[in-house]
């Protein structure tokens, strides 16, 4: 059972952290690593290097749209395969657990699990801009 009252509010939670962790690691790509170490390191693991920028862009707009709670069910269904992507392509390799040297693929697949949530959930409170309204 759904509790009618307090729902809207996990969705808040759950849409502005994970919003607020998009536009962390998207920024950190942009400014820390820099675009074309970013794209290095895709090429480096076996990923056209221009998918990095795509993939920064994705983490900040996508990230920023969730904070303000635009369209988050769309936002939400698009960014499941950046996860999926990282789990599979960037962590895949230090195995499952996230504390393995390198960070494994719990970390990004649970992201998924929670972007795929919010994608069937909905914005919850304070969505400025909700596809639908209620």
């Amino acid at each position: 059972m759904i509790d009618a009252k307090f729902a809207p509010y996990g969705a808040l939670v759950l849409r502005v952290t994970t919003g607020a962790l998009f536009v962390y690691h998207g920024l950190l790509k942009l400014l820390v690593f820099t675009p074309a170490g970013a794209a290095g390191f895709f090429d480096s693991i076996g990923l056209p290097g221009w998918l990095a920028y795509l993939t920064m862009t994705a983490e900040i707009l996508g990230g920023g749209a969730l904070i303000l709670g635009i369209a988050t069910q769309l936002v939400s269904a698009a960014l499941v395969p950046v996860l999926l992507g990282a789990a599979l392509f960037a962590h895949r390799g230090a195995g499952f657990g996230w504390t393995n040297p390198g960070g494994g693929m719990e970390f990004p697949l649970m992201w998924a699990a929670v972007q795929a949530s919010l994608a069937l959930i909905g914005d919850g409170a304070h969505a400025l801009y909700p596809l639908r309204r209620t």
